[in-house]
């Protein structure tokens, strides 16, 4: 479906302490973003925010930075933030294909990408976030010993992906193809998680480890 444009909110944004407008310039410079050496959290289409909301609150001495492209879904995460009054948070309206340009040599400690669009057709493949192509940009920021959490509905993708990470030097430590009836307890529901499940669709998930040589 296709987002209404809300005027209103780029403007709001911009004027928020929380957004990043211009990402690069904090380019090897994030825990000066956030005034800490906290380690850094990026979650790859943070949509409305609910599972960035909850990790932040949840995980008050870790930092995070939220990437997405639209300001009609990024106003909303934005608002959770400071209903909360979340502070270890920041926003970043971006497309993804330019994550690189963002963060240095082992400015992040761990992604998470939840239920990202499959493109299913095999010529689309290479614009999937957990394709070879976007797992080489991340591992030139992701520290050693740094995770992925990845999270689906889409059975092709997640088999798909499987491969991918192994292919790309990664070590898939845990996956399941039923994650609410597995003994994974750190789950937290998205809204196109809650969505989904509701109408009885399997989730799935796995995390993967990156182990520079």
């Amino acid at each position: 479906m296709r987002l209404r444009k809300k005027w209103w909110a780029r403007p709001e944004m911009e004027a928020s302490p929380k957004v990043v407008i211009t990402p690069s310039e904090n380019k090897g410079r994030w825990k000066e973003e956030f005034n800490n050496d906290k380690d850094i959290f990026l979650e790859l289409g943070c949509g409305r925010g609910r599972f960035i909301t909850h990790k932040a609150l949840n995980n008050p001495d870790n930092n995070y930075v939220a990437v997405d492209l639209k300001d009609e879904v990024l106003i909303y995460a934005l608002r959770k933030l400071e209903d909360n009054e979340i502070s270890n948070v920041r926003i970043v309206p971006m497309n993804i294909a330019g994550i690189e340009e963002v963060f240095e040599e082992d400015e992040i400690t761990g992604i998470f990408i939840n239920f990202c669009n499959p493109w299913p057709k095999e010529r689309h493949k290479k614009r999937r976030l957990t394709h070879p192509r976007f797992l080489a940009m991340y591992k030139k920021f992701l520290k050693n010993q740094g995770e992925i959490w990845f999270k689906t509905d889409d059975k092709g993708l997640f088999e798909e992906s499987l491969d991918y990470f192994k292919e790309s030097g990664f070590q898939v430590i845990y996956h399941t193809f039923d994650l609410h009836n597995s003994d994974f307890q750190e789950n937290i529901m998205t809204e196109y998680e809650e969505k989904f499940s509701s109408k009885g669709m399997n989730i799935m998930f796995l995390i993967a480890k990156y182990n520079k040589e």
